[in-house]
C-alpha cells in the first residue's frame, strides 16, 4: 500500500486565506453586471453590520439609465448615470441578495 504525504493547513490559516481583504468596516464584493447592464458597467456591493449597499459605476463613454437589482424585494429607482459616475442602493441585511444592475 502506498502512502501519500498531504500538506496540513491549520484552521486559522484557512480562515485567513478565505477572509476578504477590506479597507474599511464593510467588505466589498465585485459582481459581473447582471441583467441588461452593458459590460462597461462595474457593479459591487458592501455589507455592513446593519445594511448592504449595491453600487453600479458607469465606465461607458455615454450616459445610461441604470437601476440596482435586489433579489427578494424591490429594485432601486431608475437613475440617469453620466460616464464615470456611480449610483448606489441600500437595503437592510437579511435574505436580500445583490443581483447587479439593469438598464431601464
Amino acid at each position: 500500500m502506498r502512502r501519500v504525504a498531504l500538506p496540513v493547513v491549520s484552521a486559522a490559516a484557512t480562515a485567513l486565506l478565505l477572509t476578504p481583504i477590506t479597507t474599511g468596516p464593510a467588505a466589498a464584493w465585485a459582481a459581473a453586471p447582471a441583467g441588461s447592464a452593458p459590460m462597461c458597467v462595474a457593479v459591487w456591493q458592501t455589507t455592513g453590520r446593519i445594511t448592504k449597499t449595491g453600487y453600479a459605476r458607469n465606465d461607458c463613454n455615454t450616459r445610461i439609465r441604470l437601476k440596482i437589482k435586489w433579489a427578494r424585494g424591490t429594485d432601486s429607482d431608475c437613475q440617469t448615470v453620466d460616464p464615470r459616475q456611480t449610483i448606489s442602493s441600500q437595503v437592510p441585511r437579511g435574505v436580500r441578495s445583490f443581483d447587479g444592475a439593469d438598464t431601464c
